[in-house]
């Protein structure tokens, strides 16, 4: 079973693939008072949801950095009859590659929500984008923190994951404040948003094999599903957390 597969069935619905609301969301790019031909970069773009709002909304130059194919085939379809042609940069490739190619300050806001393990994690993330955006200019971050300490269970169910990986939500902010970033807002996914993009999600692979017997996946992904609704319903409703978190530079 491709992995990539999966997560385009499973996200097939989903606006974005991360558990802070849409309204949310927005409160924070009103935030960064975006104009006009602003520049704006977003690693781990997926489908390019933001993007292409912001670019409606704003008329900003957008730069998305996404290593899946078929999620960037996906996002050019959805722009297609919503922005006007060559308004998103897409670069397919893996994201510690893609920055090179970027301009070094050169941007007025850089954003990666929900894939900063693609450039090594929180910190590395940070630096990075502190790098491409303009002194002044504006970080969005969204990342995932311990809301209690997670049990050797839960791990084990993330396939034999670390605490490590994760801080608790103000360690995400100090970690930032240790770059010289300066902390503006943050929101946390509630227990609606949670549970809105976690049964979406697994819903819709339930639908799709139901939909489609044939697919030789089907008894991998549901498998692989309902475990995963197993881990969350047991621990991690409890356990894990999603911050959006806006920093100037």
């Amino acid at each position: 079973m491709d992995r990539n597969k999966f997560s385009a069935i499973a996200h097939q619905h989903h606006a974005y693939s991360n558990p802070i609301s849409e309204e949310k969301l927005m409160k924070v790019v009103q935030m960064t008072a975006l104009k006009p031909q602003a520049k704006v970069i977003d690693i781990g773009a997926g489908k390019c949801e933001l993007l292409i709002q912001l670019v409606e909304k704003y008329q900003v130059n957008a730069t998305a950095i996404e290593l899946y194919a078929g999620a960037i085939e996906e996002a050019k379809k959805n722009a297609s009859n919503k922005i006007p042609e060559g308004s998103i940069d897409y670069i397919v490739d893996d994201a510690a590659s893609a920055i090179e190619i970027c301009e070094q300050a050169g941007y007025d806001v850089g954003i990666c929500i929900g894939s900063t393990h693609a450039l090594g994690g929180l910190e590395t993330t940070l630096e990075k984008l502190k790098g491409l955006v303009k002194k002044n200019g504006y970080i969005l971050i969204g990342e995932g923190y311990w809301n209690q300490t997670p049990s050797p269970a839960y791990l084990e169910a993330l396939g034999g994951a670390d605490e490590s990986e994760l801080k608790i939500h103000a360690e995400n902010v100090h970690v930032a404040e240790q770059l010289g970033l300066i902390p503006l807002w943050a929101y946390t996914a509630s227990e609606d948003d949670w549970d809105e993009y976690e049964w979406l999600y697994s819903s819709s692979i339930e639908n799709y094999c139901l939909e489609n017997p044939d697919d030789p996946d089907c008894e991998a992904m549901l498998e692989r599903i309902r475990a995963w609704r197993r881990t969350y319903l047991n621990w991690g409703r409890d356990t894990m957390g999603f911050g959006l978190y806006l920093f100037r530079n």
